[in-house]
């Protein structure tokens, strides 16, 4: 589980939108990104998101 205060600072890298929680996943509905979460840590990087469709 992610830290809502957490979740409150994170944007999205590859259009600075806003992001959230769903699922196993860390959204943006912006530009429709998914970043993973491992070990409890969110993988913000741009080569490891996945399209939303």
């Amino acid at each position: 589980m992610i830290d809502k205060d957490l979740l409150a600072i994170l944007a999205c890298p590859a259009c600075k939108g806003s992001v959230e929680l769903k699922g196993d996943k860390i959204t943006c509905a912006k530009c429709k990104k998914a970043y993973p979460i491992k070990d409890g840590i969110p993988v913000m990087l741009i080569e490891k998101a996945e399209d939303i469709k």
